[in-house]
């Protein structure tokens, strides 16, 4: 069984589409201007009106990982990231929205 097999499917690529976007965020936080905590930061982009922004800037690498699991052939985990990505676009129009 080769690597591509092994990894395809659909929970690795649902967990890839929910880890990929926390982890972008959290490097976000870390090399935010300024030093704030995790709340003063949240605060910071509320009163900016970018929370729609960055929560698509987070989600952009899923089409990457997308991109490659498809170029893999790995059909299976790309459904996984497919659906979250989705999932991700309907909570960037519900914060939209709100």
């Amino acid at each position: 069984m080769t690597i591509p097999e092994k990894y395809d499917k659909l929970i690795t690529g649902v967990l890839f589409g929910i880890i990929l976007p926390l982890m972008i965020a959290f490097f976000l936080f870390i090399f935010a201007k300024g030093d704030p905590n995790l709340s003063e930061w949240f605060h910071r982009v509320s009163m900016a009106g970018v929370k729609t922004q960055i929560i698509s800037l987070c989600v952009f690498p899923n089409v990457l990982i997308f991109l490659l699991f498809n170029h893999f052939d790995m059909l299976r985990a790309s459904r996984g990231v497919l659906g979250i990505t989705i999932l991700w676009a309907v909570i960037v129009f519900l914060v939209k929205l709100f």
